[in-house]
């Protein structure tokens, strides 16, 4: 099974923004692993239950922190935040079917938009934030 690694390309400059990042690829490399064993179903829902809970309270924070700054971007940024919770929910309801295809799917779903979101939406973010509270 694949997983997705920490790479310095998702580095946004700031070491608790890159901490909580690792965390989130951390809960997406369990959800794939307990796919990936066929892990009863509760098990799965669980680990996607932890994957949302955590993906959503980082947004939560990141655009309250967006809309203090009045960040101009945040309109975008935060589409991109609702794309990512709609393909999690999506690949949640295709966890159950072919589980090597469905933990191969989310790893290189989460794989690519992280690189992609990292790399922008959150780079130009932290960058303009400056020195912030996490």
């Amino acid at each position: 099974m694949a997983e997705i690694t920490w790479r310095e390309e998702f580095s946004v400059g700031d070491p608790a923004v890159d901490h909580e990042h690792r965390e989130l690829i951390d809960l997406v490399n369990a959800a794939a692993r307990r796919i990936t064993a066929g892990a009863p179903a509760a098990e799965i829902d669980a680990a996607f239950g932890d994957l949302l809970a955590a993906i959503s309270g980082h947004f939560a924070h990141e655009e309250r922190q967006m809309q203090r700054a009045r960040y101009d971007a945040f309109g975008v940024h935060k589409a991109d935040h609702e794309r990512l919770i709609d393909q999690l929910r999506d690949l949640m309801e295709s966890a159950h079917g072919a589980p090597e295809a469905a933990s191969e799917a989310l790893v290189a779903a989460l794989a690519a938009w992280f690189q992609g979101h990292f790399a922008t939406h959150d780079a130009r973010l932290h960058g303009a934030l400056g020195p912030h509270e996490h």
